[in-house]
């Protein structure tokens, strides 16, 4: 049964922790905070609450976006119905049960419903997620982007902009939680650029499915972006869908899970360099699997048509519409959409641009066989155990340990979609660790003289005095 009070088990499990540590970090003149957490949403949420639990102060989490509502993906740019992860993995609640997803839902509709679900709507995460920054105190900064970095001493100057002002900020530590669009940039195949922007859009952007009424829609990827923008084009009354996908079948082995028990997952980061890469050949070579409902949902239509071995060699305007060319002939279409996933590109970050070129890239640490290279693997950014950025000439640029990443670029590196839930019970304690212990040896003097200060007694001797033993006194004979 759901409870009259749906909040009391949080408030009890925050009880039971005990008040949040005071903050152990000596401030500096000239900066402004000791983290900076950009990306508002299930991620930086969940480190501003993580780094107040480990005592760390004058934290501040920053988001683009206008409001919580557009914030993320989840009321955005995401159309699944339900989310991709099992419902029982741990997520934002780093270890409190009480204030996880699940807790959160049998206190609204009852045992029985989370019994009933098989994995979580997609709305019901939103509305979680919004209950978690209120319940937690997390405040985000919305309205605020990141479009700079710049060392600047024992510091990072953070440029940004405000509400449309330009505005300079410094910190000591910057965590990129920043989802797929924090990499580098959606993906759109070069096929389809060339054609006028009107008729396309990726999967990321803001779509007008209403206006997709009675016209034929050509979707791109065959993976689960794809599927899922295909069958709201349908439910939205498309004429007819066609699913170009690359792949003579659909992507089906899940090979990211079978490495998902505790030995794996927990360890993934100390693997050879070696064992990681070719795990990530194996991804990459077997592809990223749909869900069977987001295939169901589009198969269920009978104007929906899946071309397998159909990738896009060219498209041009003929007439008034858009034909795209494939191996299996050509195809007018009024609208498409890439469901093509993103490309790892960090100078396509604006706020990187200036520091891309001295971030350690997997393809300066690794060179690999014939058989096993990857142009876009070796693209991605070799991370250090605490998700920072590492140099790629020592001692040019070694502010970019203070730069750590949560976001999908730790893919080669931690065998994860870094940012998504499966990643939050591994990946945020330790970089929350690895922060807490760098500011801490970055002020030792300061903790040396702290720890080592003077204390004062707890109690004096008094207290004892009357226990204390002596031995008895002996009278020497006469």
């Amino acid at each position: 049964m759901p409870q009259s009070d749906p909040d009391s088990v949080a408030r009890e499990a925050l009880r039971l922790i005990g008040p949040d540590p005071q903050n152990w970090v000596p401030d500096r003149d000239g900066v402004d905070h000791n983290v900076v957490v950009v990306g508002g949403g299930q991620s930086g949420s969940a480190f501003a609450f993580a780094l107040r639990r480990a005592g760390i102060g004058k934290v501040s989490v920053i988001d683009a976006a206008a409001d919580g509502t557009r914030a993320g993906v989840w009321l955005t740019s995401a159309r699944m119905h339900k989310l991709r992860t099992p419902k029982t993995l741990p997520g934002p609640e780093l270890g409190l049960p009480g204030l996880g997803f699940q807790a959160w839902y049998e206190a609204r509709y009852g045992v029985a419903a989370f019994d009933a679900i098989d994995r979580i709507q997609r709305l019901d995460w939103a509305a979680y997620l919004e209950w978690y920054r209120k319940v937690t105190g997390v405040t985000v900064r919305y309205g605020t982007r990141l479009i700079g970095v710049e060392p600047a001493a024992d510091h990072l100057r953070l440029h940004l902009e405000r509400d449309g002002s330009a505005t300079v900020e410094t910190t000591r530590k910057l965590v990129l939680a920043t989802g797929f669009a924090g990499s580098g940039c959606a993906y759109v195949p070069q096929a389809l650029q060339s054609l006028p922007k009107r008729f396309y859009a990726h999967t990321s952007e803001k779509i007008d499915f209403k206006a997709l009424r009675g016209v034929s829609v050509a979707v791109i990827g065959g993976a689960a972006s794809a599927f899922d923008a295909a069958a709201v084009a349908l439910e939205a009354g498309a004429r007819d869908v066609r699913l170009f996908a690359r792949r003579e079948s659909l992507a089906a082995l899940p090979v990211i899970r079978i490495r998902g028990y505790p030995g794996a997952y927990d360890n993934y980061g100390a693997l050879p360099d070696a064992v990681r890469w070719q795990q990530a050949i194996r991804f990459r070579q077997t592809g990223s699997t749909p869900p069977p409902d987001a295939i169901s949902r589009a198969v269920a239509f009978p104007n929906f048509h899946l071309h397998l071995g159909a990738p896009l060699i060219s498209t041009r305007l003929k007439g008034v519409r858009p034909v795209a060319e494939t191996p299996q002939g050509e195809f007018a279409f009024d609208f498409a959409i890439a469901g093509t996933g993103y490309s790892v590109d960090l100078g396509a970050q604006t706020e990187l641009r200036d520091v891309a070129d001295e971030i350690l890239l997997w393809r300066d640490r690794l060179t690999p066989p014939d058989h096993a290279r990857d142009e876009t693997l070796s693209a991605y950014p070799y991370l250090g155990a605490g998700h920072e950025y590492l140099e790629k000439i020592p001692g040019r640029a070694p502010h970019l340990k203070d730069i750590h990443v949560f976001n999908p670029a730790a893919f080669v590196s931690f065998g994860l979609p870094v940012g998504d839930v499966p990643s939050f019970k591994r990946d945020i304690p330790a970089i929350v660790a690895r922060i807490s212990r760098d500011l801490f040896l970055a002020d030792l003097t300061a903790h040396e003289a702290r720890i080592n200060g003077t204390i004062a007694e707890d109690f004096a001797p008094e207290l004892y005095a009357p226990a204390v033993w002596r031995p008895p006194q002996h009278v020497a004979a006469e």
